[in-house]
């Protein structure tokens, strides 16, 4: 048999999927007519075909963000460079940590510790993962728990594919069933009118009810990879898996830290500690506590100038902040570690590089949506959807929404974007067939949620992959039953919402 033979047919890679992507959405252009939402009435507009150039020029743009001229009907589109810059710091921050041989102590001692009950971690994780996702929408941050949480979950007999899930699926789950998401809730609720409280109790039940079916999912993959590693999915590239993320056999790894090395592990997790802290919008909570100690921190005489008059509070922070904080914290514990100048310089220099691959990708997924909003066949797809949901019953409508959702939240993966764009429509269009738009919102996130699940378009799902080192067809295949009961499950409870008007 021919080497060729043996193979088959391989999956192209993520960015080959991406720029073939782009490419048909270009050719979209074309075909579907341009049109745009002036003051909440759909218009038709010239059409504005997207040729060879724009198709090469959209992941630049992408990364660099479109800045229409005044008065231009077409959408802007957010730069991608401050999450790529992320990813970049992390890598460093990574390489520097990597450097000291802490992280290799502590997964063996992990290991150790959580001997004969290594699934309890998932049990553990998953939920945390759905809670961040669910308060403040955990997504592109998330890439910096991969390099950590892979290597462990092999280490203690799992596979790459279970490290993935539990932090892909977890946050990603939570981000679905999202209750005070800002990202997702909170812009859907301020377009729709409503409050980001209405409809609370329906979410909450949808995160009890899918973080429990989707935890139970990687606890019965990871229970059968266990027991025989050669069921694994990636089982054929385990061994190149092993070398790439550095884990070794637990027994020919010392357990136990040295002063310096727990002094680093400290430095460790309080950096993730701070990133989550910074991410989730306090004072959209009604905790103002962050907010009052910087404004008295930088009110202070001299001191607050040294501090720096522009410090951001914690729950404002961004990418950028984000950014900073890894950058920061990398050189700290080089220093702190004792390594010298030029060591904490190359370590943090090809720990980026190690990410450089994940942060174009985010890059190139978003040039989908340069291509889509340049085109302005956004709004016209949008309004074919309007038409389509009008002057049905409750039920069939929030089933129809829902449907509709799913497509839709492949062509704009960004959940803010896409509440953005329709929930204005949406929202007034459901009250006319008595949905509350509170339900509308639940719908639309539930769709946006199961398709940033899977689809090759997010930057979250391709990023997170390329950084297990897992085919997006293996993944695909991993996920599969899971998604059908999602979107049963979830078709379900909002139909519940429909007979239910208190949730």
């Amino acid at each position: 048999m021919s080497e060729k033979t043996k193979k088959g047919f391989k999956m192209p890679s993520s960015y080959t999927v991406l720029l073939i992507i782009i490419a048909i959405m270009a050719v979209m252009t074309w075909i579907i007519p341009a049109g745009a939402f002036v003051d909440g009435v759909y218009k038709a507009q010239p059409q504005n075909p997207q040729g060879i150039w724009d198709v090469l020029m959209a992941p630049i743009r992408a990364m660099l963000g479109t800045h229409p001229e005044e008065g231009s009907l077409i959408k802007e589109t957010s730069a991608a460079i401050d999450v790529a810059f992320f990813i970049l710091m992390v890598g460093g921050f990574l390489g520097v940590v990597n450097e000291t041989g802490a992280l290799d102590v502590g997964i063996a001692s992990i290991v150790k510790k959580y001997k004969g009950r290594e699934k309890m971690l998932i049990l553990v994780l998953m939920p945390l993962f759905a809670l961040g996702g669910t308060t403040y929408g955990m997504g592109e941050e998330t890439m910096a728990f991969y390099p950590l949480l892979v290597p462990v979950m092999m280490a203690v007999g799992f596979d790459s594919l279970t490290g993935v899930a539990i932090i892909l699926l977890g946050s990603q789950i939570g981000c679905l069933a999202s209750t005070l998401n800002p990202f997702a809730t909170g812009i859907a609720s301020a377009t729709a009118g409503v409050g980001t409280g209405d409809g609370i109790a329906l979410r909450l039940i949808f995160w009890v009810v899918l973080t429990a079916l989707s935890t139970w999912f990687v606890y019965r993959y990871a229970d059968k990879i266990q027991k025989d590693p050669t069921k694994s999915l990636v089982y054929s590239t385990r061994e190149e898996d092993l070398k790439h993320f550095n884990v070794e056999d637990s027994s020919s790894v010392a357990s136990t830290l040295s002063s310096k090395q727990k002094s680093v592990l400290f430095l460790f997790v309080l950096t993730f500690v701070l990133m989550v802290l910074s991410f989730i919008p306090w004072t959209d909570l009604g905790i103002t506590v962050f907010d009052n100690f910087n404004t008295w921190l930088t009110g202070l005489p001299v001191l607050g100038q040294i501090v720096g008059s522009s410090t951001a509070a914690l729950g404002t922070w961004y990418f950028p902040e984000g950014a900073m904080l890894f950058a920061f914290m990398g050189i700290l514990i080089g220093i702190v570690y004792g390594l010298k100048e030029d060591k904490i310089i190359s370590a943090f220099m090809n720990g980026a590089a190690d990410l450089l691959s994940v942060a174009l990708i985010v890059a190139i997924a978003r040039g989908i949506q340069v291509i889509m909003n340049d085109g302005m066949i956004t709004d016209t797809i949008l309004n074919w959807g309007k038409e389509g949901l009008s002057g049905l019953s409750s039920q069939v409508f929030i089933v129809l929404t829902y449907i509709f959702y799913l497509p839709m939240s492949f062509l704009i993966p960004s959940s803010s974007g896409l509440a953005s764009a329709t929930m204005g429509i949406m929202a007034p269009l459901g009250e006319f067939v008595n949905v509350r738009p509170s339900l509308i919102i639940t719908a639309y996130q539930s769709a946006s949620g199961v398709l940033n699940l899977i689809a090759p378009t997010s930057g979250i799902v391709m990023g997170a992959l390329a950084l297990g080192r897992i085919n997006i067809g293996t993944w695909w295949k991993f996920m599969g039953k899971l998604v059908v009961a999602i979107i049963v499950v979830t078709i379900a409870l909002l139909l519940l919402g429909t007979f239910l008007p208190f949730l």
